[in-house]
């Protein structure tokens, strides 16, 4: 195979550049910073604010406590309960279908670099595997980005929740802004777009055709030639009797 380790440098790059957006990804996915709300009754929610994730409702309080926390009280929003608005249900689902994306995405890319650098496979499966890759990325990219927009949209628009009463959460915020956890899955998301265009730009160049040509119109020279003549037929000279003679004795 032909050495193709310095045609792949910025797939390299791709790749630490795709690991660190799906790690981004999955920190955005667990972060409950996603949507900020400011409220005024500070009798349950000390702080004024309550922080609304794609799994968990949270806020500081000093008469509401949640095992494991000293001054958080949490709930978990299901995906299947009637509150659960839209934008949060398709995060739920579709930023965990984009790691998966995203996982493979970067297998394939580890993979289409260890052909590259230790030669080992074809050229046109390496340039599947890029694709491959490339188009994987992609694909988490454009999953994590649809509830990452709708739920900046949410809060443009200041959506509410209607949360039960057990959640101890108003019905409609004063104000909302993105927090940090979509900051976050937008930045991991560029990264994966990133990385992933660039692993499908991959390239095998094309192999330099004059030196190939030349070896053949030389071989093809010699074979044309004529055979090495003896040389005393190239010397114009003649053989001596005696000495033939002398041989055969």
């Amino acid at each position: 195979m032909v050495y193709l380790a310095h045609t792949a440098h910025a797939q390299l790059g791709a790749l630490g550049l795709s690991c660190v957006g799906w790690t981004l990804t999955a920190v955005a996915f667990g972060l409950i910073q996603w949507r900020v709300w400011l409220v005024s009754d500070s009798e349950v929610i000390s702080s004024g604010l309550a922080w609304v994730g794609l799994w968990r409702t949270c806020f500081n309080s000093h008469t509401l406590v949640s095992p494991g926390f000293k001054i958080m009280h949490c709930r978990y929003i299901g995906l299947t309960e009637a509150f659960t608005p839209p934008e949060i249900r398709a995060g739920q689902v579709l930023m965990v279908l984009s790691l998966l994306a995203g996982l493979c995405g970067n297998a394939g890319g580890v993979y289409a670099l260890r052909n590259v650098y230790f030669g080992m496979g074809k050229e046109t499966p390496l340039r599947l595997s890029f694709s491959t890759g490339g188009a994987l990325c992609l694909l988490a990219a454009a999953m994590s980005l649809i509830p990452l927009v709708w739920n900046l949209t949410s809060v443009v628009t200041n959506q509410n929740i209607s949360f039960p009463p057990e959640f101890k959460m108003p019905q409609a915020p004063d104000s909302q802004y993105a927090g940090c956890g979509i900051g976050v899955g937008m930045v991991g998301t560029i990264m994966m777009i990133v990385s992933g265009i660039i692993f499908c730009m991959y390239k095998i160049p094309a192999r330099p055709q004059h030196a190939s040509q030349s070896s053949l119109k030389e071989q093809a020279h010699v074979d044309r030639s004529p055979r090495a003549q003896p040389m005393s037929d190239s010397m114009g000279g003649e053989n001596n009797p005696a000495f033939e003679a002398h041989e055969h004795l």
